[in-house]
């Protein structure tokens, strides 16, 4: 990053930063010590946590970047191990560099044999979240050659190793909750191929794997694999930031995600359509999302950067449509998801407001085809963003800028007051 000039502020000049792309930034490093005063920035929505080269979002023209490529073009031509290798090592690899990483990842995805016992510790109806924080954390517990953070060999292992077991604890988590047995990696499938056979198959028959689904849900991995500085990715930057080992940080940011607001939104986007039910009743549920009185709003709808067709939907609703088809799938679910995205869409009223539909719109109804239920949603998001989740952390380690995390706050209690002893109160 460059210093192309300063921002005055009382008697001190600050520098403003350029990156390769987007917003400059002024740098208040030395805003405290040189006027005693901090900046208030609630929810850090105008401020700069870290310096990455990850993942590049611009909101208002609807683009996203991994390491420069399009996330159209990652996930039309490009797969999930290769976006997870880009992330991780920077470029795109090549035919060799792609199948060792593959390979590595593949034989990587057992789990050790006392975490299956870990499990049974949990109640049979607990959420497939609740049991992947606790399992992700208790990696830990496990992998103790691969927790030295300042080691980069030790690092890398615990990325792969994190990548690769996520879909076999996921399965586990759903498998455990509708009490059937655990079923052990198959290290001829590919990586998605071989967690829908762990999720779906059976030990009494074989699984034939679905070309047309392994290849929906694969995509669905690719575009939620990396999302910028959001809300669980800078949970596991500030968790790292204190010198916890890779799968605690890990684990952080699984808990930050199972939030409503962050990973449950695709959840909630399909509960709203089918209280919708049928095409007929869009006008009734339109117009109680525009009256101000009415707590209804529309799921699925606008995003916190996004002020632009979020383009991660685009790809998904070609997607949806390839998997009903596959599936032989009629549910009136989609005719209401595209009925409601063609009239939201003319409608001045989104235009002005730029609700425009985002990723959770589409991809709650092609994981409810597939046939996960709607409790494993946000643990599909969780196996997903991982590779981000690791990716973010190893560049924050390996930053000589990093320092621990520590916001500020503008105190607003009491000031100094002298103890009273209780009969006195």
């Amino acid at each position: 990053m460059a210093d192309t000039n300063t921002l005055k502020f009382g008697d001190h000049d600050y520098p403003v930063m350029s990156g390769s792309v987007g917003p400059q930034v002024v740098d208040i490093r030395k805003l405290y010590s040189e006027t005693g005063m901090f900046t208030y920035d609630p929810g850090f929505t105008s401020t700069a946590s870290c310096e990455s080269a990850l993942t590049y979002i611009d909101g208002d023209e609807g683009v996203l970047l991994h390491r420069g490529y399009p996330i159209g073009q990652l996930a039309e031509q490009s797969s999930f191990m290769e976006v997870s290798y880009l992330l991780l090592n920077g470029e795109l690899p090549s035919k060799s560099e792609l199948d060792e990483f593959t390979h590595t990842i593949t034989r990587h995805t057992m789990l050790h044999e006392q975490l299956a016992t870990f499990y049974r510790g949990f109640r049979r109806d607990a959420h497939p979240m609740a049991i992947m924080c606790g399992v992700v954390g208790a990696l830990s517990a496990f992998y103790h050659d691969s927790t030295d953070i300042n080691d980069p060999r030790q690092r890398m292992i615990a990325s792969h190793r994190l990548i690769a077991k996520m879909p076999t604890i996921a399965a586990m988590a759903y498998k455990y909750s509708v009490g059937q047995p655990f079923l052990y990696p198959d290290n001829s499938l590919s990586y998605t191929g071989n967690f829908l056979r762990m999720t779906f198959g059976v030990p009494a028959e074989p699984y034939h794997v679905n070309p047309i689904v392994e290849r929906a849900l694969d995509r669905i991995f690719i575009l939620h694999a990396d999302h910028e500085q959001n809300a669980s990715t800078s949970t596991v930057r500030l968790a790292g930031s204190s010198g916890a080992n890779p799968f605690a940080c890990i684990a952080a940011g699984i808990a930050c995600l199972w939030g409503p607001a962050h990973g449950g939104a695709n959840e909630a986007a399909l509960n709203m359509l089918r209280e919708i039910g049928t095409p007929d009743r869009i006008p009734e549920f339109i117009a109680r999302a525009k009256d101000k009185n009415d707590p209804f709003r529309l799921m699925g709808f606008g995003h916190r950067v996004y002020k632009n067709y979020d383009p991660r939907a685009t790809v998904m609703q070609k997607t949806v449509r390839e998997v009903f088809d596959a599936l032989k799938v009629n549910d009136p679910v989609f005719e209401v998801a595209l009925q409601l995205e063609h009239m939201a869409l003319n409608d001045p009223y989104f235009i002005e407001k730029k609700l425009f539909p985002n990723v959770d719109f589409y991809s709650g109804v092609i994981l409810s085809a597939i046939g996960f239920p709607t409790t494993m949603f946000t643990a599909l998001f969780a196996l997903a963003r991982t590779v981000g989740w690791v990716a973010q952390w190893n560049e924050m380690i390996s930053d000589p800028a990093q320092k621990i995390g520590r916001p500020r706050q503008l105190y607003t209690g009491p000031t100094q007051r002298d103890y009273v002893e209780i009969g006195q109160r």
